[in-house]
């Protein structure tokens, strides 16, 4: 007689049992589901120049908003208007670490808690989602 090498004793006497792998993958299925439209939902601010320029994306990174407070730049000014762009991106970038963040946390649990694709890395790396 062979030993089963899924562990009856984990499955029953019957071995692997192919509908509840099947039910826990839907169930997964549905978190994920679940996860990605709370972070669609989501909206994050990221900003730089202590305030000065604030960004706002959306938990799957779309920028939504960019705001500048009134008189911090002189619009004629191309060294002014260098280092307001400079603070744009530096905004963004912040933004989009913390949304980074928020999907490590929202969607790493359903990956074992190191996120998915290797979102817990800070990478663009999640499937679907443009991070």
């Amino acid at each position: 007689m062979t030993e089963n090498p899924f562990g009856a004793e984990q499955f029953g006497q019957g071995g692997f049992d192919m509908n509840a792998l099947l039910q826990q993958a839907q169930q997964m299925q549905e978190q994920l589901v679940s996860a990605q439209a709370k972070l669609a939902e989501a909206e994050v601010e990221g900003s730089a120049g202590s305030g000065v320029v604030t960004v706002r994306l959306s938990g799957a990174g779309d920028l939504q908003g960019v705001d500048i407070k009134a008189g911090s730049f002189a619009g004629d000014d191309a060294d002014d208007l260098a280092d307001l762009g400079d603070l744009v991106v530096a905004a963004w970038r912040d933004a989009k670490a913390k949304v980074d963040a928020l999907a490590a946390e929202t969607l790493g649990p359903l990956a074992g808690g190191g996120g998915l694709g290797g979102a817990g890395g800070g990478g663009d790396s999640l499937p679907g989602l443009g991070f």
